[in-house]
Protein backbone atom coordinates (compact mmCIF):
# COMPACT_ATOMS: atom_id res chain seq x y z
CA UNK A 1 0.00 0.00 0.00
CA UNK A 2 1.19 3.73 -0.75
CA UNK A 3 2.54 4.72 2.41
CA UNK A 4 1.51 8.47 1.65
CA UNK A 5 -2.25 7.69 2.03
CA UNK A 6 -3.78 6.83 5.07
CA UNK A 7 -4.81 2.85 6.00
CA UNK A 8 -8.48 2.72 7.27
CA UNK A 9 -9.67 -0.92 8.02
CA UNK A 10 -13.18 -1.73 8.31
CA UNK A 11 -13.86 -4.82 10.70
CA UNK A 12 -17.27 -6.82 8.98
CA UNK A 13 -18.03 -6.82 5.48
CA UNK A 14 -21.91 -6.54 5.97
CA UNK A 15 -23.83 -4.16 4.88
CA UNK A 16 -23.00 -1.47 7.28
CA UNK A 17 -19.29 -1.79 6.62
CA UNK A 18 -19.23 -2.37 3.25
CA UNK A 19 -20.92 0.81 2.69
CA UNK A 20 -17.95 2.41 4.75
CA UNK A 21 -15.60 1.13 2.81
CA UNK A 22 -17.50 1.96 -0.56
CA UNK A 23 -18.09 5.51 0.31
CA UNK A 24 -14.77 6.16 1.80
CA UNK A 25 -13.08 5.00 -1.03
CA UNK A 26 -15.40 7.26 -3.30
CA UNK A 27 -14.30 10.16 -1.08
CA UNK A 28 -10.77 8.93 -1.55
CA UNK A 29 -10.19 8.99 2.10
CA UNK A 30 -7.30 6.44 1.66
CA UNK A 31 -6.33 2.49 1.19
CA UNK A 32 -9.06 0.40 2.80
CA UNK A 33 -8.88 -3.03 3.85
CA UNK A 34 -12.38 -4.75 4.59
CA UNK A 35 -12.02 -7.56 7.30
CA UNK A 36 -14.77 -10.30 7.95
CA UNK A 37 -14.23 -14.07 9.59
CA UNK A 38 -16.16 -15.32 6.32
CA UNK A 39 -13.77 -16.70 4.02
CA UNK A 40 -13.75 -14.81 0.30
CA UNK A 41 -16.53 -13.00 1.46
CA UNK A 42 -14.63 -9.50 2.51
CA UNK A 43 -12.77 -10.35 -0.89
CA UNK A 44 -15.39 -10.67 -3.36
CA UNK A 45 -16.71 -7.16 -2.10
CA UNK A 46 -13.49 -5.86 -1.64
CA UNK A 47 -12.56 -6.88 -5.93
CA UNK A 48 -15.94 -5.16 -6.79
CA UNK A 49 -15.41 -1.83 -5.03
CA UNK A 50 -11.99 -1.70 -6.46
CA UNK A 51 -13.22 -2.58 -10.04
CA UNK A 52 -15.70 0.55 -9.42
CA UNK A 53 -12.95 2.59 -8.45
CA UNK A 54 -11.82 3.90 -12.85
CA UNK A 55 -15.60 4.77 -12.81
CA UNK A 56 -15.40 6.89 -9.41
CA UNK A 57 -12.70 8.29 -9.96
CA UNK A 58 -10.62 7.24 -6.51
CA UNK A 59 -7.46 5.81 -6.71
CA UNK A 60 -7.48 4.07 -3.18
CA UNK A 61 -6.29 0.49 -3.03
CA UNK A 62 -8.70 -2.15 -1.53
CA UNK A 63 -7.68 -5.17 0.08
CA UNK A 64 -10.37 -8.06 1.47
CA UNK A 65 -8.68 -10.25 3.78
CA UNK A 66 -9.63 -13.08 6.55
CA UNK A 67 -6.54 -12.28 7.88
CA UNK A 68 -5.83 -9.38 10.49
CA UNK A 69 -2.09 -9.39 9.93
CA UNK A 70 -3.24 -7.60 6.80
CA UNK A 71 -4.75 -4.35 9.70
CA UNK A 72 -1.44 -3.96 10.10
CA UNK A 73 -0.48 0.24 10.98
CA UNK A 74 -4.03 1.32 10.26
CA UNK A 75 -4.70 4.95 11.05
CA UNK A 76 -8.51 4.40 11.35
CA UNK A 77 -10.27 1.24 12.32
CA UNK A 78 -13.81 1.13 11.91
CA UNK A 79 -15.77 -2.01 13.69
CA UNK A 80 -19.03 -2.62 11.97
CA UNK A 81 -18.71 -6.66 13.55
CA UNK A 82 -21.67 -7.72 15.47
CA UNK A 83 -24.99 -9.80 15.01
CA UNK A 84 -27.82 -7.14 13.82
CA UNK A 85 -30.74 -6.57 15.44
CA UNK A 86 -33.55 -8.63 14.04
CA UNK A 87 -37.24 -7.01 14.90
CA UNK A 88 -38.47 -7.76 18.37
CA UNK A 89 -35.18 -7.75 19.36
CA UNK A 90 -33.37 -4.75 21.30
CA UNK A 91 -30.18 -3.76 21.62
CA UNK A 92 -29.47 -5.13 24.99
CA UNK A 93 -30.15 -8.42 23.68
CA UNK A 94 -27.40 -8.10 21.87
CA UNK A 95 -25.32 -7.33 24.35
CA UNK A 96 -23.30 -10.38 25.53
CA UNK A 97 -22.63 -12.26 22.32
CA UNK A 98 -21.41 -8.87 20.21
CA UNK A 99 -19.09 -8.07 23.17
CA UNK A 100 -17.58 -11.24 22.84
CA UNK A 101 -17.28 -10.44 19.41
CA UNK A 102 -15.60 -6.55 19.96
CA UNK A 103 -13.86 -7.90 22.75
CA UNK A 104 -11.96 -10.07 20.09
CA UNK A 105 -11.64 -7.91 17.47
CA UNK A 106 -10.21 -5.11 19.61
CA UNK A 107 -7.63 -7.53 21.15
CA UNK A 108 -6.44 -8.48 16.98
CA UNK A 109 -6.33 -4.76 16.10
CA UNK A 110 -4.23 -3.94 18.91
CA UNK A 111 -1.93 -6.63 18.16
CA UNK A 112 -1.18 -5.41 14.07
CA UNK A 113 -1.55 -1.23 14.88
CA UNK A 114 0.32 0.57 17.68
CA UNK A 115 -1.79 4.06 18.05
CA UNK A 116 -4.83 3.48 15.58
CA UNK A 117 -7.81 5.87 16.07
CA UNK A 118 -11.09 3.12 16.89
CA UNK A 119 -14.83 3.94 15.65
CA UNK A 120 -17.25 2.18 17.35
CA UNK A 121 -20.46 0.79 15.03
CA UNK A 122 -21.52 -2.26 16.79
CA UNK A 123 -24.21 -2.07 19.02
CA UNK A 124 -25.44 -1.86 21.80
CA UNK A 125 -23.03 1.02 20.97
CA UNK A 126 -22.37 2.63 24.02
CA UNK A 127 -21.52 -0.51 25.91
CA UNK A 128 -19.48 -1.67 22.97
CA UNK A 129 -17.44 1.12 22.77
CA UNK A 130 -16.82 1.16 26.15
CA UNK A 131 -15.80 -2.70 25.29
CA UNK A 132 -13.07 -1.37 22.95
CA UNK A 133 -11.85 1.29 25.24
CA UNK A 134 -10.80 -1.04 28.00
CA UNK A 135 -9.87 -3.69 25.75
CA UNK A 136 -7.39 -1.81 23.52
CA UNK A 137 -6.18 0.76 26.38
CA UNK A 138 -6.52 3.88 23.96
CA UNK A 139 -7.17 6.86 25.48
CA UNK A 140 -10.59 8.47 25.81
CA UNK A 141 -9.68 11.03 22.69
CA UNK A 142 -9.01 7.77 20.41
CA UNK A 143 -11.36 5.24 20.74
CA UNK A 144 -15.44 6.47 20.46
CA UNK A 145 -18.66 6.12 18.49
CA UNK A 146 -20.47 6.42 15.98
CA UNK A 147 -24.44 7.33 16.88
CA UNK A 148 -25.67 10.86 17.50
CA UNK A 149 -24.20 11.66 13.48
CA UNK A 150 -26.96 9.09 12.68
CA UNK A 151 -29.74 9.85 15.04
CA UNK A 152 -29.06 13.69 14.24
CA UNK A 153 -29.62 12.86 10.54
CA UNK A 154 -32.50 11.31 11.09
CA UNK A 155 -34.13 14.36 13.04
CA UNK A 156 -32.20 16.74 10.45
CA UNK A 157 -34.39 15.02 7.62
CA UNK A 158 -37.69 14.66 9.35
CA UNK A 159 -37.64 18.21 9.92
CA UNK A 160 -36.66 18.90 6.54
CA UNK A 161 -39.53 16.64 5.46
CA UNK A 162 -42.07 18.70 7.90
CA UNK A 163 -41.11 21.89 6.13
CA UNK A 164 -40.28 21.17 3.06
CA UNK A 165 -37.23 22.97 2.76
CA UNK A 166 -33.44 21.64 2.18
CA UNK A 167 -32.02 18.64 4.30
CA UNK A 168 -28.58 20.91 4.06
CA UNK A 169 -30.34 23.75 6.05
CA UNK A 170 -31.30 21.58 8.71
CA UNK A 171 -28.70 21.03 11.78
CA UNK A 172 -29.37 18.84 14.52
CA UNK A 173 -28.43 17.72 18.02
CA UNK A 174 -29.37 14.71 19.47
CA UNK A 175 -27.29 13.52 22.97
CA UNK A 176 -27.62 10.53 25.24
CA UNK A 177 -27.56 7.12 24.48
CA UNK A 178 -27.91 5.19 21.32
CA UNK A 179 -31.54 3.63 21.53
CA UNK A 180 -34.88 4.67 23.13
CA UNK A 181 -33.50 6.82 25.60
CA UNK A 182 -31.70 9.36 23.42
CA UNK A 183 -32.43 12.95 23.55
CA UNK A 184 -33.10 15.03 20.35
CA UNK A 185 -32.83 18.82 21.53
CA UNK A 186 -35.10 20.84 19.74
CA UNK A 187 -33.96 23.86 21.16
CA UNK A 188 -30.59 23.16 19.32
CA UNK A 189 -31.94 22.08 16.13
CA UNK A 190 -32.28 24.98 13.14
CA UNK A 191 -33.18 25.16 9.86
CA UNK A 192 -30.78 27.66 8.40
CA UNK A 193 -30.05 28.73 12.48
CA UNK A 194 -33.49 29.40 13.21
CA UNK A 195 -34.78 27.24 15.64
CA UNK A 196 -37.40 24.54 14.69
CA UNK A 197 -39.70 25.74 18.04
CA UNK A 198 -40.12 29.20 16.34
CA UNK A 199 -41.10 26.93 13.35
CA UNK A 200 -43.61 23.91 14.46
CA UNK A 201 -45.82 23.82 16.91
CA UNK A 202 -45.14 21.78 20.74
CA UNK A 203 -46.93 18.30 18.58
CA UNK A 204 -45.47 18.69 16.03
CA UNK A 205 -42.09 18.56 17.45
CA UNK A 206 -42.53 15.75 20.17
CA UNK A 207 -43.77 13.70 16.62
CA UNK A 208 -40.36 14.07 15.05
CA UNK A 209 -38.37 13.24 18.36
CA UNK A 210 -40.31 10.33 18.60
CA UNK A 211 -39.94 9.27 15.10
CA UNK A 212 -36.08 10.13 15.50
CA UNK A 213 -35.97 7.83 18.84
CA UNK A 214 -37.51 4.59 16.99
CA UNK A 215 -35.49 5.80 14.00
CA UNK A 216 -33.69 2.80 13.62
CA UNK A 217 -36.63 0.65 14.91
CA UNK A 218 -38.88 1.65 12.10
CA UNK A 219 -35.95 0.43 9.48
CA UNK A 220 -35.60 -2.82 10.97
CA UNK A 221 -39.34 -3.23 10.83
CA UNK A 222 -39.82 -2.36 7.38
CA UNK A 223 -36.69 -4.31 6.07
CA UNK A 224 -38.06 -6.96 8.02
CA UNK A 225 -34.70 -8.94 7.94
CA UNK A 226 -32.04 -6.58 8.49
CA UNK A 227 -31.34 -2.97 9.44
CA UNK A 228 -29.96 0.86 8.61
CA UNK A 229 -27.16 0.89 6.45
CA UNK A 230 -27.04 3.30 4.09
CA UNK A 231 -27.16 6.16 6.43
CA UNK A 232 -25.06 4.60 9.18
CA UNK A 233 -22.32 4.39 6.61
CA UNK A 234 -22.34 7.67 5.58
CA UNK A 235 -22.31 9.38 9.25
CA UNK A 236 -18.90 6.92 10.19
CA UNK A 237 -16.96 8.36 6.45
CA UNK A 238 -18.65 12.08 7.68
CA UNK A 239 -16.47 11.20 11.05
CA UNK A 240 -13.46 9.87 9.35
CA UNK A 241 -13.24 12.21 6.66
CA UNK A 242 -13.54 15.32 9.81
CA UNK A 243 -10.59 13.08 11.36
CA UNK A 244 -8.15 12.56 8.30
CA UNK A 245 -8.91 16.09 6.98
CA UNK A 246 -8.67 17.94 10.60
CA UNK A 247 -11.80 19.69 9.58
CA UNK A 248 -12.36 20.67 13.54
CA UNK A 249 -16.03 19.57 12.85
CA UNK A 250 -18.60 20.08 15.73
CA UNK A 251 -20.33 16.30 15.91
CA UNK A 252 -22.35 14.33 17.95
CA UNK A 253 -20.10 10.97 19.01
CA UNK A 254 -20.25 8.28 21.64
CA UNK A 255 -17.35 9.72 23.97
CA UNK A 256 -15.92 8.50 27.24
CA UNK A 257 -16.96 11.20 29.83
CA UNK A 258 -15.07 12.49 33.33
CA UNK A 259 -17.24 14.71 35.05
CA UNK A 260 -19.44 16.52 31.72
CA UNK A 261 -22.58 16.73 32.15
CA UNK A 262 -22.32 15.44 35.78
CA UNK A 263 -21.13 12.01 34.37
CA UNK A 264 -18.44 9.64 34.79
CA UNK A 265 -16.97 6.37 33.76
CA UNK A 266 -19.66 6.09 30.66
CA UNK A 267 -19.78 6.22 27.09
CA UNK A 268 -22.41 8.71 26.27
CA UNK A 269 -23.71 10.98 23.11
CA UNK A 270 -22.33 14.60 23.49
CA UNK A 271 -21.12 16.61 20.86
CA UNK A 272 -17.29 16.88 20.52
CA UNK A 273 -14.68 18.84 18.20
CA UNK A 274 -13.47 16.01 16.12
CA UNK A 275 -10.16 16.71 14.17
CA UNK A 276 -6.79 14.82 13.16
CA UNK A 277 -5.78 13.60 16.75
CA UNK A 278 -9.51 12.06 17.40
CA UNK A 279 -11.53 13.71 20.04
CA UNK A 280 -10.21 17.21 20.64
CA UNK A 281 -13.16 18.40 22.77
CA UNK A 282 -16.05 17.49 24.51
CA UNK A 283 -18.51 20.70 24.61
CA UNK A 284 -20.77 21.39 27.30
CA UNK A 285 -24.28 22.69 26.45
CA UNK A 286 -26.41 24.38 28.58
CA UNK A 287 -29.26 22.81 29.87
CA UNK A 288 -32.89 22.99 31.18
CA UNK A 289 -33.58 21.32 33.69
CA UNK A 290 -35.96 19.19 31.90
CA UNK A 291 -33.22 18.48 28.96
CA UNK A 292 -31.13 17.38 32.08
CA UNK A 293 -33.58 15.22 33.63
CA UNK A 294 -34.07 13.44 30.37
CA UNK A 295 -30.13 13.46 30.01
CA UNK A 296 -29.58 11.71 33.48
CA UNK A 297 -32.03 9.00 32.54
CA UNK A 298 -30.58 8.19 29.30
CA UNK A 299 -27.09 7.99 31.35
CA UNK A 300 -28.73 5.61 34.00
CA UNK A 301 -29.68 3.11 31.33
CA UNK A 302 -25.89 3.49 29.54
CA UNK A 303 -24.46 3.01 33.10
CA UNK A 304 -26.67 -0.13 33.20
CA UNK A 305 -24.97 -2.13 30.33
CA UNK A 306 -21.47 -0.59 31.13
CA UNK A 307 -21.89 -3.01 34.25
CA UNK A 308 -22.88 -5.75 32.19
CA UNK A 309 -20.00 -5.53 30.24
CA UNK A 310 -17.36 -5.30 33.58
CA UNK A 311 -19.11 -8.15 34.42
CA UNK A 312 -17.98 -9.83 30.98
CA UNK A 313 -14.68 -8.79 31.55
CA UNK A 314 -14.43 -10.09 34.79
CA UNK A 315 -15.09 -13.34 34.00
CA UNK A 316 -12.52 -13.45 30.88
Amino acid sequence: MSSARKKITVVGAGQVGTTVAQLAAYANLGDIVLIDIVPGFPQGKALDLQESGCLQAFDSLITGTNDYADTANSDIVVITAGLPRKPGMSREDLLATNAKIVKTVTEQIMKYSRNPIIIVVSNPLDAMVYMAKKVSGLGKDRVFGMAGVLDAARLRTFVALELGCSQIDVDAMVLGGHGDSMVPMPRYTTASGIPITELMDKATIERLVDRTRKGGAEIVQLLKNGSAFMAPGASVVKMIEAILHDKQRILPCTVYLEGEYGWSGIFFGVPVKIGIHGIEKVIELRLTEEEQKALDASAEEVKKTIKEVDALLGKS
